[in-house]
Parts: structure tokens; C-alpha cells; sequence
């Protein structure tokens, strides 16, 4: 049995505690009006450190400088029209920063939340297939994927209650939200009969349950197996995870389309729910990696061998070719067919996102195969370990590519709201998964292919 070390657990109580403090700054400090905000731009015109984009600009018939703030998506130029309309588009941009800074702190909890959670439910789309496929070589493996789908109840529900927050217009992350958005939105308007909060959070609910089922039921069905005299609970669990992986592959899109592409709802992908698919994927075959690497430098996972680590270290190596496969065709055809409603999502991040834009790619695509196109450095943990980071740090900067510039625009930078949110949802992943790890036994007794997996060597 595997005891939760007194250090790693206060180590994960410390990363909570620190991320709590910090979330909660970076709410405190966030703009409460439009006063503080215009404040706030003409202490930082400048705008150095990647902040809002801003410039001014100077009416040629007044003597009064108006400042003309700007997000990169939303760029205007002052003209030479009467003061009235001046000032109602200073003001009008003045309330656009607004809304980018206020969606700042929550829109960096979000990117965390997320990816956490999607993490853990990568790792149960592994454990599905491995179930499906009677793979002879995981099963030493299959508790470590168990704990670490633990945190996919905790996660579900805090993320269910952040999209409830969202429903209440505690924050504009999804402006469809907005009714007097719809209203002047012909687009957005057509939309509404499918992103409607009504509908929208029936199908979270239905998403949550339907994943969380599974993982409840294929680990009772898993323990069950090790005090049943034959092999039925084994093939309950082929049977759901079969149909599991048929649920999944429908709902994983539209959740792809809900929770991620519905912030930039004016723009559209039809490649967007793979490409979300082998993000998360990528990071829960990772984890897996990770963990197990740690638990072996800890003396447990006997059972456990180079081979087993090896086919790990394919995995993050052919899963990250597939991500970014599915990155530049996305890219490639969006940017060359140059359709202006499509090649817009792709402006704002070259231009405004142009550093965490590429720098995914180099993190997700590059590291890895230079790193692990070597079969010997797939054995090697700290090459592993290396790899592994720089696949988890990339794929949350994947996400953040996602997300943050349909919410903050111009005015992101990697902040102390961004850091503190993963370091909470670091910390209490930690806690998690390492506390279910306690719970049972590291190796599943009575798996008809226990002792293939037990003895797989290559």
C-alpha cells in the first residue's frame, strides 16, 4: 500500500494556500470601475510589459489630449469629428478595457480549472482504450491511472460551479451570455438556439455525470475483480468502457464547441474538438508518466519496468506529433483560404499572442521529439521528467491560447492571478490523487492479464 508522504502533502497544502492568496489579489486588485481603469492606462501609457495595448491620440480642432485605448482586436483611430462622438468612443473603449481587465482573474482560474480537469479525464480516455484494446502490457499501470481520474469528481464540480457563476453573470467569459449582446449581434443571435444557458448547462450536467459514471463504476468493477473467482467483473468493465469511448468521442466535441470555441462566437472550427481531444490527452498520458516515475523513485511499483516507462515515453512522443498535426492543419487551412470571419482567431493570436502563440509549439511539438526520438532517452527519468514538463507547461499555455484572448484581448499578461490558479489547482490535484493512491492496493491482484503486464519486457 502506498502511504501519502507527510512532505508531498503539505507541500500540496502549501501550493493551495499560496494559489487562494494570490486568486484572491488578483481579484482585489482588479478594476472596479471606469474611473480606476482610465487611471490605471494613464499611469501605464507606455504599455511595456505585454499589458493592454493603448495609444493617444490628439484631436486636430481641440486642445484637450484624449487618450485612445485599444485592444489588438478592436483597434481604432481618433478622427477629426465633433467632440461628442469623440468622447463616446473613448468611452466605449474605456468599457471594453474594463470588461478585459475585470474577465482577467477569472479568466486565469478558468484556464487552470480546465485543464486539470480535462487532464484527469484524458487519463480516463487511456484507461478506456487500454481496457478496450485487453492490453497486456498496462495493467501494473491501471491504479495509477485510477488515482489520477480521482480528481475528476472534484474537478467537475468546481468546474460545474464556475459555469454556474458564469450563467449569473459573475463575469463576461462568454458574452453570448450577455442578453443586450444577442440583441445587437446578428451572429450571436442566430446562435442562441443552441447557446442558450438553459440548454448549455443541461449539457454540462450530462457531459459531468456521463464521465464520472464511468470512472466510478469501471474502478468498483476493477476492485470487485480482484475478489472475484472468475472474470466478469473485467468484462463488465470491456463492456463500459466500449460504450464509454462512444459517449465520449460525441460529447468531448460538443464540449470542445461549449466550453472553449463558444468564447470566440463569432468564429468556428470543425477540427477544433480533436485538436482540444489531443491537448488534454497528451497531458493525462504525461501525468501518468509522471506519477509512476515518482512513485518508482519511492520505492513502490515493483512491477514496474523500463518497457512499461518506454511505451509511456511513445505515447507522449506520438500523441505530441498528432497534436501538432491537428495545430497546423487547423493553421495551414484557416490562414490560407484567408476567409476573414476564420483568419481573424488567428490574427489576434499571431499579433497579440505572438510569444505563448509559438511558444507552444516549440513546448509541444519541438522538446518532445528532440527530447524523446530516441529510444534510448525514453528509459532515461530524467529526460522523462524533462520532457514531461515542458508537455504539461505547453499544453496549459495551449489552453491559455484558447481561451484568454476571446476574454481579455489585448490587456493579458502572465500574472499573478495566472500563476496563483495553477499552483491552487496544482496543489489540490496533489492532494487528490496522492490520497486516493492510499486507499487500495498499487497492483490489481486477479486482471487476466496481470502477469503478462508483470512480465513485459521488449
Amino acid at each position: 500500500m502506498y502511504t501519502f508522504s507527510s512532505k508531498l502533502k503539505t507541500f500540496s497544502f502549501v501550493l493551495m494556500a499560496v494559489g487562494l492568496l494570490g486568486i484572491g489579489y488578483g481579484f482585489w486588485t482588479a478594476p472596479k470601475d471606469i474611473q480606476e481603469v482610465e487611471a490605471l492606462l494613464a499611469a501605464d501609457s507606455h504599455g511595456g510589459h505585454g499589458e493592454a495595448k493603448h495609444e493617444a491620440a490628439a484631436p486636430a480642432h481641440d486642445s484637450e489630449t484624449t487618450h485612445e485605448v485599444a485592444s489588438a482586436e478592436h483597434a481604432k483611430v481618433a478622427t477629426d469629428k465633433h467632440d461628442v462622438k469623440e468622447d463616446s468612443e473613448h468611452k466605449e473603449h474605456l468599457e471594453h478595457v474594463f470588461h478585459q481587465l475585470s474577465n482577467k482573474p477569472w479568466a486565469a482560474l478558468y484556464v487552470a480549472c480546465i485543464f486539470f480537469m480535462l487532464l484527469s479525464m484524458g487519463t480516463l480516455v487511456f484507461y478506456a482504450i487500454q481496457q478496450v484494446a485487453q492490453a497486456g502490457w498496462s495493467p501494473v499501470l491501471f491504479r495509477v491511472m485510477q488515482g489520477i481520474t480521482s480528481y475528476l469528481p472534484v474537478g467537475s464540480v468546481i468546474f460545474f460551479i464556475f459555469l454556474v457563476l458564469c450563467g449569473l453573470h459573475f463575469n463576461h467569459l462568454f458574452i453570448w451570455l450577455d442578453p443586450e449582446v444577442v440583441a445587437h449581434d446578428k451572429i450571436i443571435a442566430n446562435k442562441a438556439g443552441y447557446l442558450n444557458f438553459p440548454f448549455w448547462i443541461v449539457r454540462a450536467v450530462i457531459f459531468l455525470l456521463g464521465w464520472n459514471a464511468y470512472r466510478y463504476f469501471s474502478r468498483k468493477n476493477c476492485l470487485a475483480q480482484d475478489e472475484s473467482d472468475d472474470n466478469s467483473f473485467y468484462k463488465k468493465n470491456f463492456n463500459i468502457s466500449a460504450m464509454f469511448l462512444v459517449f465520449f468521442i460525441v460529447t468531448e466535441s460538443i464540449m470542445s464547441w461549449d466550453w472553449i470555441m463558444s468564447i470566440d462566437p463569432h468564429w468556428s472550427s470543425t477540427l477544433f474538438g480533436w485538436y482540444v481531444f489531443a491537448s488534454f490527452f497528451v497531458s493525462g498520458i504525461t501525468t501518468i508518466a509522471m506519477v509512476t516515475v515518482y512513485l518508482k523513485s519511492r520505492g513502490y511499483l515493483e512491477n514496474v519496468n523500463t518497457s512499461h516507462i518506454h511505451d509511456l515515453a511513445k505515447f507522449m512522443f506520438g500523441i505530441s506529433v498528432f497534436w501538432t498535426y491537428l495545430w497546423f492543419s487547423q493553421f495551414m487551412l484557416i490562414w490560407y483560404a484567408n476567409i476573414p470571419e476564420e483568419i481573424t482567431y488567428f490574427i489576434t493570436r499571431i499579433q497579440v499572442y505572438n510569444l505563448p502563440f509559438f511558444g507552444a509549439v516549440v513546448m509541444n511539438f519541438l522538446f518532445p521529439i528532440l527530447i524523446l526520438i530516441n529510444t534510448d532517452f525514453k528509459r532515461i527519468t530524467w529526460i522523462l521528467v524533462m520532457a514531461g514538463v515542458s508537455i504539461l507547461l505547453g499544453h496549459y499555455i495551449d489552453f491559455f491560447n484558447m481561451i484568454m484572448p476571446g476574454t481579455v484581448g489585448g490587456s493579458w499578461f502572465i500574472g499573478i492571478s495566472e500563476i496563483a490558479s495553477v499552483l491552487f489547482f496544482l496543489g489540490l490535484f496533489i492532494f487528490v490523487v496522492f490520497s486516493a493512491l492510499t486507499k487500495v492496493p498499487l497492483l490489481p491482484k486477479r486482471n487476466p492479464y496481470i502477469e503478462e503486464s508483470k512480465h513485459f519486457h521488449y
